[in-house]
């Protein structure tokens, strides 16, 4: 039986209103490569930020995720059905996908178990993508009070399957044939509530804040506070876009 690692449902409203969303060439890309256009699955979907992309390019989109928070506060599409529903089970019929993504989370699934389920779902030369973002880059010298956070503060903190994310998926089991993929990112002008709201969002903070306590997190955020300066000025934030794209 497929074990649910949940890290996510308890900051869901959080994960809406702060994880960025991808770039539309992204999208445009995963269009153009897909035999047809008539249904993308989208699992680990979240609270819809590569869903609702989907929805504009796909004329169905069922997304799913094993979490019900996340589902409940998903972005609302006329094109896209969610469902509560682990990415290892969808409930779609088969050959019936000409698209399956998942967005940063498929180092959090049982990844022989999922790939099983593609195969099922996946209609001939349909297309698999795994996508994540990696470390954040701040403009300006906060940069290196937020990699200081993140790698040595919460270095012991992060779950293990953090690491597949920091190397790009390079090392994640992967049964496709590859498929060469644009050199993309992910790029946003956040103001410093932004940026903070974002850093709440991760793993390694829900694990460093139950052993360190609140105060611990707030000492972080009051530092950052000091560094930003004018909390109403914004600043280039950037990740770099790992794909993981290969033809069934």
């Amino acid at each position: 039986m497929t074990v649910f690692k949940d890290h996510f449902s308890s900051n869901a409203a959080k994960y809406a209103a702060h994880r960025p969303t991808y770039p539309t060439a992204l999208v445009d890309f995963l269009t153009e490569v897909a035999p047809e256009r008539n249904l993308a699955l989208d699992c680990g979907c979240g609270t819809g930020q590569l869903s609702v992309l989907l929805a504009s390019r796909f004329k169905r989109v069922i997304a799913t995720d094993a979490s019900p928070q996340q589902i409940a506060n998903a972005t609302p599409h006329q094109g896209i059905e969610y469902r509560t529903a682990p990415a290892e089970d969808s409930g779609l019929p088969d050959r019936s996908a000409d698209l399956v993504t998942a967005g940063q989370a498929a180092h959090w699934f049982d990844l022989e178990a999922f790939y099983a389920e593609v195969w099922r779902v996946a209609r001939p030369r349909a297309i698999l993508a795994l996508i994540a973002y990696g470390v954040l880059h701040v403009e300006g010298d906060t940069d290196e009070l937020v990699q200081r956070f993140y790698g040595e503060v919460l270095g012991p903190y992060w779950p293990p399957e953090r690491r597949h994310v920091e190397d790009g998926y390079r090392n994640l089991p992967f049964p496709c044939e590859g498929i060469e993929t644009p050199a993309l990112g992910l790029e946003v002008s956040w103001a410093l509530v932004d940026l903070i709201g974002y850093i709440g969002t991760w793993s390694g903070v829900k694990e460093y804040e139950k052993a360190r306590g609140r105060a611990s997190v707030d000492d972080f955020y009051a530092e950052l506070r000091e560094g930003w300066g004018d909390p109403a000025a914004r600043r280039t934030v950037r990740w770099p876009l790992s794909l993981r794209v290969g033809r069934i």
